[in-house]
């Protein structure tokens, strides 16, 4: 399995190379510099799929830019989750708050996992069983047990309308946490997390593609992730609440919740 992670990383760290070589060639002011990330999108996921896929011919691969490289249909029981820039906006702003994310699903169940910033060259990893790293050290979730000394993340649909549920989700955390941010970027959000960086996080409008790496990382540096109802999560569904302690995530479940026509429900936590 480890084998796997060295694939990952050595993937991840490609990918975010070419995102900094294209970087530059990207005006955020200009009409439709959509195009231009699309081509660093496919750049990035271009080299990560040629390292996969050396390695590891049989497997499928699932990236975020839909191209003739990636299958559709599962043929293998191994396949290979890939966002090859999460972060977009931030991405064309020159915001540092963008990363690239790559993991190993085994018959639906994500067993490594790599995060990479390559402006801060982060990379946090993880194998099922292993625990949790940064740059080869271990790291792990913080002992925060209450939202209002929590600081918390937040993802929001890119188009949310003011009567949305996730405005509603976001009022109620915003009012009883310590503070709330919104940094752009799924996957970074579930590393900080599992650094301790953060306390708590939410989303209801990402992709598997965002957090399937991230997921795994909280997970083995100690942290929980469920439905955003209390229910287990769903890798291929996710919209969900990760916290760093049992208490802590009970709490912004009910207060996700609150209000909004939905119920948390309780979780056992092993």
């Amino acid at each position: 399995m480890h084998d796997y992670l060295t694939v990952c990383e050595r993937a991840a760290r490609r990918g975010g190379r070419v995102l900094l070589d294209w970087q530059g060639r990207i005006n955020p002011r200009e009409k439709a510099p959509k195009d231009l990330v699309s081509e660093a999108d496919l750049a990035s996921q271009k080299a990560i799929y040629e390292i996969v896929h050396s390695e590891f011919p049989d497997h499928d691969f699932l990236g975020e830019e839909a191209d003739s490289l990636q299958t559709d249909e599962r043929k293998s029981e191994y396949r290979w989750i890939v966002d090859p820039l999460d972060g977009t906006v931030n991405y064309v702003h020159r915001l540092p708050a963008f990363s690239v994310s790559v993991a190993l699903e085994h018959l639906g169940e994500i067993q490594a996992g790599v995060v990479y910033d390559p402006i801060a060259d982060e990379c946090f990893t993880a194998v099922r069983g292993a625990g949790a790293f940064l740059n080869g050290e271990k790291i792990s979730v913080s002992n925060c047990d209450s939202l209002r000394t929590a600081l918390v993340a937040a993802s929001l649909a890119a188009g949310v309308s003011r009567d949305s549920p996730e405005i509603d989700r976001f009022l109620n955390v915003l009012v009883e946490c310590q503070a709330l941010r919104r940094l752009g970027s799924a996957a970074l959000n579930l590393a900080y997390l599992a650094a301790g960086r953060l306390d708590a996080y939410w989303a209801t409008s990402v992709k598997v593609w965002d957090v399937a790496a991230g997921v795994l990382i909280v997970e083995e540096a100690g942290g929980l992730v469920s439905g955003v109802n209390g229910e287990p999560f769903d890798l291929f569904r996710p919209q969900f609440a990760a916290a760093a302690t049992a208490a802590l995530h009970a709490e912004l479940l009910v207060t996700l919740n609150r209000g909004t026509g939905s119920t948390a429900t309780e979780r056992t936590v092993p």
